[in-house]
């Protein structure tokens, strides 16, 4: 059973940075990654998602500018990058891990346990 560990939640004003870490415990790992969020009585919604190799990426509108998915294979480490953070950003983040590039959560197979992230006006 793969597990996934992220990391790199917290409070920042808005305007400010944070960048989530994501890492799978106990092995090697080569999936498409993804990244969502979800914010309270909202349902969880797709931010980012990036290929095996890095290549390709995909982003929500409502982050394509701000945010920016990326990862290291060598540490076998996904990161979401997030600046110029909004209130309306504030939510549990996911990281997950699919066969496939895609957006929606049905082909997602593993998922992490969530980070909060707190952005105050």
């Amino acid at each position: 059973q793969v597990q996934l560990v992220e990391s790199g939640g917290g409070l920042v004003q808005a305007g400010g940075s944070l960048r989530l870490s994501c890492a799978p415990s106990g092995r090697t790992f080569s999936y498409h990654m993804g990244w969502f969020r979800q914010a309270p009585g909202k349902e969880r919604e797709f931010v980012a998602a990036i290929t095996r190799s890095g290549g390709n990426t995909d982003y929500a509108d409502s982050v394509k500018g701000r945010f920016t998915i990326s990862r290291d294979n060598a540490k076998n480490t996904v990161y979401l990058q997030m600046n110029s953070l909004k209130p309306e950003d504030t939510a549990v983040y996911y990281c997950a891990a699919s066969l496939i590039l895609s957006r929606q959560l049905k082909h997602f197979n593993y998922w992490g346990q969530g980070t909060q992230v707190t952005v105050s006006s």
